[in-house]
């Protein structure tokens, strides 16, 4: 197995481990959050855990602040569910992408809107 494949598979693994355990906090700040994937350093004693969350900025933030409160909770379940040389550390990162996501959706979706209304149609030529 290459390098990059074992990698592949220590990511999945903590994310799995991760979004369960995130799944069965009680943590009334914790939103509705996804962990979309985990980036582990080559030596394995980091790991950014990437999220996304519905809700405004005021429940990112809430939702940052809970994951951030539970990290030693969820450092612990993946020492206990995950064989590694080193417990990585784990950092939090809100995943942007998905957010961007929506946003080119719903650009995309105005410009067919404004083309369907032939708002931006171009004069004809002639005269």
């Amino acid at each position: 197995m290459s390098r990059g494949s074992w990698m592949r598979r220590v990511n999945e693994s903590l994310r799995e481990v991760i979004a369960d355990e995130v799944s069965r906090l009680k943590d009334p700040g914790l939103g509705f959050v996804t962990i979309t994937g985990v980036d582990t350093a080559p030596d394995l004693r980091a790991a950014r855990v990437y999220y996304s969350v519905l809700g405004d900025a005021e429940q990112h933030e809430a939702t940052a602040a809970a994951l951030r409160r539970a990290k030693p909770r969820i450092r612990g379940a993946v020492g206990d569910r995950v064989r590694l040389k080193y417990l990585p550390d784990l950092e939090f990162e809100f995943d942007e992408s998905i957010d961007r996501g929506f946003r080119m959706e719903e650009l995309l979706r105005r410009l067919g809107e404004e083309g369907a209304d032939g708002s931006d149609t171009e004069p004809a030529e002639g005269g």
